[in-house]
């Protein structure tokens, strides 16, 4: 079941120079911008799914590309350890490559700060982040660097590759799949959300073992990113809330809405459900995957958490 606010509402018309982007929300807002940006031949896909993705119809592999941003005082707060912040900078991108079935490659880095910036902190986000690309396999392989009037701001551009009998877009799946997420949801405010391990592993491991029909990452909460997925998919959805995998001390709401979990949404024939359940079992003891409802025909009358739609950066 997609929101009203992304189903029902009217297209924004450039020039009403009255409304402000809380009028609009992320989600029109990124559909008005990007409705005609123009795409070469190859381009595989463009705005609107985890990463983009580029290469001819039939080649053996295809490029990802994505950019992700942290900044003071959105994503992380002026006292937290800067380690973590420049960890989360770029796992929070190799997660997106993760939704795509992909692996990560090279990544270009932006940083912008005030003058006043203890040097030591910088310090502190390279460290983060050079840790993060020996844990995925990125080269760091340049930048640019800037001065910011208020908060400081630290931009990844990554590249990936995926084979194309494995890439998965959020596109793909159908009425009547099983979804799925990965890990648990909520309480990301709690120190997750600077430590969290993008799903790169498992989402290999998924697209080597079965035909996964659409995926994302989680990471403005399953209420914001569930509709996304259904809505690519041209489908409806019934979220059944008490399957739900809660982190701990979470409730319901929060597992909705908290966002910044990082874990993997996916769609799956049904009929694969229990030979995928099994598997995982085995393969990935420690992580709890989780059947939380399924696609629906559009429009069908579904069930979901009563809850807010999760993270919206405008509202």
């Amino acid at each position: 079941m997609v929101p009203d606010k992304v189903k029902t509402t009217p297209h924004w018309t450039p020039g009403r120079s009255s409304e402000t982007l809380a009028d609009l929300g992320e989600n029109r807002l990124v559909a008005a911008l990007t409705r005609r940006l123009a795409l070469g031949e190859d381009v595989r896909a463009g705005a609107g799914d985890d990463c983009a993705v580029i290469g001819r119809p039939k080649d053996a592999r295809w490029q990802l590309l994505k950019t992700d941003v942290v900044i003071e005082g959105i994503h992380f707060l002026p006292e937290e350890d800067f380690k973590r912040v420049g960890w989360k900078a770029l796992a929070r991108a190799v997660s997106d490559v993760a939704a795509m079935g992909g692996e990560p490659a090279h990544a270009l880095i932006t940083l912008a700060a005030r003058p006043e910036t203890a040097v030591a902190q910088i310090e502190a986000l390279y460290a983060g982040l050079r840790k993060a690309a020996r844990k995925f396999g990125v080269s760091i392989v340049g930048g640019e660097t800037s001065r910011s009037p208020s908060p400081l701001f630290l931009n990844v551009a990554l590249t990936g590759w995926v084979e194309r009998a494995r890439c998965v877009f959020r596109s793909g799946g159908r009425p009547g799949d099983a979804l799925y997420v990965t890990g648990r949801l909520g309480g990301s405010i709690r120190g997750k959300h600077l430590d969290f391990m993008p799903r790169l592993a498992e989402a290999r491991w998924l697209t080597a073992q079965f035909k996964i029909r659409a995926m994302m990452d989680l990471s403005d909460g399953i209420g914001a990113d569930l509709p996304r997925l259904a809505n690519a998919s041209r489908c409806g959805f019934e979220l059944l809330q008490e399957r739900l995998p809660c982190a701990d001390g979470c409730t319901v709401a929060q597992a909705v809405s908290d966002g910044e979990d990082y874990e993997l949404l996916f769609a799956i024939a049904a009929r694969e459900a229990a030979a995928l359940e099994s598997a995982w079992r085995t393969q990935f003891a420690r992580l709890p995957l989780t059947r939380i409802g399924s696609l629906t025909k559009p429009g069908a009358k579904t069930r979901q958490a009563k809850s807010s739609g999760g993270h919206d950066h405008f509202s």
